[in-house]
């Protein structure tokens, strides 16, 4: 189990709901009748309650008040299973409480009562929240801007993760990220971090510009920017992005939290840092078809992962302009293009594609469409129709791209990628393969002998 410790602002969201018939003869306000009243943990305390639905071994570090609001938020913490020990209490701080009136689901007015002065004895307080460090498996620090994370608290606590190689994920808040400095990597969305950086992200240029900017200024080991309904952006060596997993989005309340949470919980768990981020858009997609702060846990992932497998397998299908846009990222990964009609795919086709794979990075495969494979073929054929060839080609797991083109032969498409490795079948032995003046890596693949469409067709024709 994956032991975490969280560092943060912790609040108190409270809801007060009613009705609202009539308007107050005072001043032209509603008047809510009260029905009931909420009380959810907010900030931080949203963190802590992602990675305990994740099974996280969880403590939480913060500063509270001497109040009913901070007794409540801590009484809160220990009764859904949280390590509250941490939590220090100053006396006349006021501890953050948000109200929100509720007229029939509409909010009405929003009331804050908090302390945003930085804490009292910061010395103390990095003392008592690194203690015992080196048993935690991360650190997140979840900054709000109420006061607890100044720069000195967070460059004590950064300065003794990283002396122990403890991986420390941040929330940030605010423009100014110098105070961040050493942290494996930070969570902005696209708004903080232009803020952040001056630079106005508007296009995938200056989006480059942003994220190994942010690396560059605050010396992280991962730079992300998240893209809400885009997904995700990563910036290590090179520009990644993730695409975001949402079908239905609710409410993005909470969205942030979550997102932190499944980084950490995933880095403390061994994972890398790809598969962390794909996890985090999987749990963020959970929480966003929620209505208010949520939590995913790994059931509802697996779930969601599970509806969208069909999905995400067609996504490989690609005009030639898409897959050259894609491809001209590939950097020093060889890329290998091989073509055909795959009308009814067999077990030959699959060894001859896995065969192609092998031979580099990336397998692109170029499908005749249907009207292409009738000039080819005759009338008859094909069998199955382009869409469902390609989507039975696309759901193999060597496969990366899939791209249909008309024409009799796959020169023009070849001649566009400029692929470094052409494969096709041994039958070619002797005869001259149509885009080997463009490719000078032409290689040769035996076929499965006896698998063929022309034979599975006959052997149909021939049992009726």
């Amino acid at each position: 189990m994956a032991k975490i410790l969280v560092v943060g602002d912790l609040m108190l969201d409270h809801y007060i709901w009613g009705n609202c018939d009539r308007i107050s003869p005072e001043a032209p306000v509603q008047v809510v009748k009260i029905k009931n009243e909420t009380y959810r943990l907010g900030g931080a305390g949203n963190v802590v309650k992602n990675l305990l639905s994740f099974g996280a071994d969880t403590y939480i570090a913060s500063v509270l008040g001497d109040d009913e609001t901070g007794k409540k938020i801590k009484n809160m913490l220990d009764e859904i299973g949280a390590n509250s020990s941490r939590i220090m209490t100053q006396i006349g701080r006021e501890s953050s409480i948000k109200s929100r009136v509720m007229a029939t689901h509409q909010q009405v007015v929003r009331i804050d009562k908090e302390s945003v002065a930085t804490i009292e004895n910061e010395e103390k307080f990095i003392e008592n929240t690194c203690e015992n460090l080196q048993n935690f498996d991360a650190v997140l620090l979840s900054d709000y801007g109420k006061g607890v994370l100044s720069k000195s608290v967070c460059e004590g606590i950064i300065k003794s993760c990283n002396k122990l190689n403890i991986p420390i994920l941040i929330d940030p808040k605010g423009s100014d990220y110098t105070k961040y400095s050493g942290a494996t990597l930070l969570t902005p969305n696209k708004k903080e971090a232009s803020e952040a950086t001056g630079i106005k992200i508007n296009d995938e240029k200056s989006l480059i510009l942003a994220i190994s900017r942010l690396k560059e200024i605050t010396n992280l080991r991962y730079s992300i920017i998240t893209l809400s309904e885009a997904g995700i952006a990563l910036y290590d060596k090179n520009l990644e992005i993730f695409p975001a997993k949402a079908t239905e989005v609710f409410d993005v309340t909470g969205a942030g939290d979550t997102v932190l949470a499944t980084l950490g919980f995933m880095l403390a768990s061994g994972a890398d840092i790809k598969e962390a981020i794909k996890i985090a858009n999987l749990a963020a997609a959970v929480v966003v078809a929620k209505v208010g702060s949520a939590t995913a846990n790994f059931s509802e992932i697996e779930k969601l992962l599970q509806e969208r497998t069909s999905e995400q397998f067609e996504e490989k299908i690609k005009t030639a302009d898409e897959a050259l846009e894609i491809l001209s990222r590939r950097d020093d990964k060889k890329l290998v293009f091989t073509n055909g009609c795959f009308d009814i795919i067999h077990a030959g086709h699959v060894k001859y594609l896995a065969k192609a794979r092998d031979f580099g990075d990336i397998l692109v495969v170029g499908l005749n469409s249907d009207a292409s494979v009738k000039r080819l073929k005759g009338n008859e054929r094909p069998i199955n129709s382009q869409s469902d060839r390609a989507s039975v080609l696309s759901s193999l797991g060597f496969v990366d791209y899939v791209i249909i083109f008309d024409e009799d032969t796959p020169f023009n498409l070849i001649n566009k990628l400029k692929p470094d490795i052409l494969v096709k079948g041994a039958d070619y032995i002797g005869k001259e393969v149509v885009g080997q003046s463009i490719v000078d890596d032409v290689r040769l693949v035996d076929f499965v002998e006896g698998k063929s469409t022309s034979a599975i067709i006959e052997k149909i024709k021939t049992q009726k």
